[in-house]
């Protein structure tokens, strides 16, 4: 069995050994350029650590890896140009080095090598890869399409945020590692639970993130704290603050969504303020602990030795950043 850290290298081994003659450059650079800012790697390390419970060569299945990996990366160079963002892991995003014409041409192309990529499976399994892969792109898109709908919405539920953060985040983690199942030919009750497990994990991993926005240290999150408070992004916490609040409360709230001038450290404390007091911070750790005790449960019903899973439980237990 190999190591996620093994794994890792491995990963990104292969995507610096892609072919790299494919002309105009000027298309074929922003990917190249998109693909090589790092990152962790998370979907491709899944999905080959999924198909190593079953068949000790993940190497076989590393190209339809690479093409998840890549279809991960397109949709950041598409969220970036929706969100006018200017860095992306310490870099220029694609649409600020370039333009945003070449950028959506650029991403455009990024989705085809995707689907290029994912299609180099076995043919035994090509059907069932691509109905999978084309529902879990479908499904990114129509997650992509409710968190825009939210910016303009006071009145979204917890409910709609959950299914939003499944579509958008949850279900390409669990394509990855359902993904590798099949291919490693796995009983079709462990590809699901397998689905179920990444599924979990990836609602959980994105509430931490919403919760760590608001409550983690900069030095372990690695990026400025506050940050969806000061866009007014609306997260988990913000949604039930806004849905618990009391009067006063969401006066106040209110107040600091509209504010337009303000300083941007008493925003962050304000808001946080309200927070506590409406009791959001120990509501988001019971939503996620919830949801790793059902990734726990779904990682159970793969018929498998507890021993042969414990790389892929630490290795989710890594994501969430626990010890126990």
């Amino acid at each position: 069995m190999y190591t996620s850290s093994e794994l890792l290298e491995r990963v990104n081994q292969a995507l610096a050994s892609l072919p790299d003659d494919r002309q105009p450059a000027g298309l074929y650079d922003p990917i190249r350029y998109a693909l090589s800012l790092g990152g962790k790697r998370i979907r491709p390390v899944l999905m080959l650590m999924a198909y190593n419970l079953y068949r000790e060569n993940p190497d076989h299945i590393m190209m339809p890896a690479l093409g998840v990996e890549t279809y991960h990366n397109f949709t950041l160079l598409h969220d970036d140009l929706m969100d006018r963002a200017d860095v992306r892991r310490g870099h220029a995003t694609v649409h600020r080095r370039w333009n945003d014409n070449q950028a959506i041409l650029s991403g455009d192309t990024m989705l085809v090598l995707a689907y290029q990529r994912v299609a180099q499976c076995n043919p035994r399994y090509l059907p069932e890869v691509m109905d999978l892969f084309t529902t879990t792109t479908l499904e990114i898109d129509e997650g992509q399409q409710y968190d825009i709908e939210f910016e303009t919405r006071n009145d979204v539920t917890e409910d709609e945020y959950i299914e939003m953060i499944r579509l958008k985040t949850s279900v390409l983690l669990a394509c990855a590692l359902k993904m590798g199942a099949l291919l490693a030919d796995a009983p079709k009750a462990d590809a699901q639970a397998l689905y179920d497990f990444g599924e979990q994990v990836g609602l959980a991993f994105q509430l931490q993130d919403d919760y760590l926005d608001v409550y983690g240290n900069f030095e372990v999150f690695g990026k400025r704290i506050g940050g969806d408070i000061l866009c007014n992004k609306k997260t988990y916490m913000l949604i039930n603050a806004q849905l618990r609040a009391n009067e006063q409360q969401r006066h106040e709230l209110d107040r600091w969504l509209s504010a337009t001038d303000y300083e941007e450290e008493e925003k962050i404390r304000a808001v946080t303020r309200l927070y506590d007091e409406i009791g959001i911070s120990q509501l988001a750790r019971q939503k996620i602990e919830y949801y790793y005790a059902l990734a726990a449960q779904s990682l159970a019903r793969v018929n498998l030795p507890e021993e042969r899973k414990r790389l892929l439980w630490q290795y989710a237990q890594q994501m969430l950043n626990r010890q126990s």
